[in-house]
């Protein structure tokens, strides 16, 4: 039991995650947000494998796994469907980073193009975990994958992730939001306002032991120095006005969330130094959006 949150699981335990995982938890708290009368569409994934070894499963809800680039297009036939019929529930996407950011974001952009009231959560991790810690566009600079092994650069150069939820709410998305797994409440809250505005986005960021290599215990902590420091800002953007719903006025430095990780263990100072000063770039950007209440779209 969660102090706050309904008592009923829709994500049943026993399933296969690794321990101290941040996307169980971070599906966990979205299905409680989203309740019974939901259908849920699943890209392939940690939690998709996770969750549904033959024969048995996880979910106690309506469920359709789909493949790693279809989620949202499927999604956006179940949404016709149930408009046909004259039925009303709420349709959630779930999907990691890699069925996101990179491999699925065709049929995101389709589903959010043309405005089908589904709900979109991803469970961002930082990188194809399921299949080895390869390299996504979710990965932060610097970071050691396995497909990006630390000093290797790509095409010539590290780059630093994409801005996911701007790219979302350029689709005239109603409601876009970032969560962490370091406020569950928070978590509940912005996936129950997405799921009344649709077409939504929520990404949620969740803290990976195994691919981030930190011990399985200290999830929860890594996501609150990431929060802390300002590497993972919470925000909304609704209908093109953001909002920080989290204000972090004394950030701790970056190097405290870093260092609790090996996938940074590799980092000279002036890489730190480089890592500072585009979370404060970022910050201060977000916090202009903030204050300037100025509309991201026409």
């Amino acid at each position: 039991m969660i102090y706050g949150l309904p008592e009923e699981e829709y994500f049943a335990s026993g399933h296969r995650a690794c321990a101290g995982c941040g996307s169980a938890l971070a599906v966990r708290i979205a299905l409680k947000a989203a309740g019974k009368n939901t259908v849920v569409l699943q890209a392939t994934g940690c939690m998709e494998v996770v969750s549904t070894p033959y024969p048995q499963t996880a979910w106690k809800l309506a469920y359709l796994h789909g493949a790693f680039e279809n989620a949202a297009a499927i999604a956006s036939g179940v949404e016709s469907a149930f408009k046909k019929i004259g039925k009303k529930a709420n349709i959630l996407v779930l999907a990691g980073d890699g069925g996101t950011f990179d491999i699925g974001l065709q049929a995101l952009s389709g589903a959010f193009e043309r405005g089908h009231k589904i709900c979109y959560v991803c469970t961002e991790n930082a990188a194809y975990m399921n299949t080895g810690i390869q390299r996504s566009g979710a990965t932060p600079k610097y970071a050691a994958t396995t497909t990006s092994p630390a000093g290797k650069k790509i095409h010539g150069n590290q780059t630093w992730k994409k801005p996911m939820p701007f790219i979302v709410a350029a689709h005239r998305a109603k409601y876009v939001a970032t969560a962490s797994v370091a406020d569950v409440l928070d978590i509940y809250r912005k996936v129950q306002k997405a799921l009344q505005n649709t077409p939504s986005y929520v990404q949620i960021f969740c803290p990976c032991p195994v691919g981030w290599r930190f011990d399985s215990s200290k999830t929860i902590k890594v996501a609150k120095l990431a929060l802390e420091s300002r590497v993972s800002p919470l925000y909304e953007i609704e209908n093109g006005i953001l909002r920080i719903t989290h204000m972090i006025d004394k950030p701790i430095k970056v190097e405290e969330y870093l260092k609790m990780q090996g996938r940074f263990k590799h980092l000279q100072p002036n890489e730190i130094k480089e890592i500072q000063s585009h979370v404060d770039k970022q910050w201060d950007f977000l916090l202009k959006l903030h204050k300037s209440k100025v509309r991201l779209y026409s």
